[in-house]
């Protein structure tokens, strides 16, 4: 699940490791295209599949290792 904070921070919980974080870099954050590879701030890596408009936060997707 993906969500943003207060502050504008967003954030990236993985239930399978009951892990959340802040995401420091997104590959695609446009308002036509958004997701691709996302960096989290301890450094771990993850690819969202690229979707088409900027999605309503929060939102839960399907996220593999990058």
């Amino acid at each position: 699940m993906i969500r943003k904070d207060n502050e504008g921070k967003m954030t990236l919980y993985v239930a399978k490791k009951d892990q959340e974080d802040e995401i420091s870099s997104i590959e695609f954050e446009s308002a036509d295209k958004w997701g691709g590879l996302i960096e989290m701030t301890d450094g771990t890596k993850y690819f969202i599949e690229p979707l088409d408009a900027m999605p309503k936060l929060p939102i839960t997707l399907r996220a593999r290792r990058g």
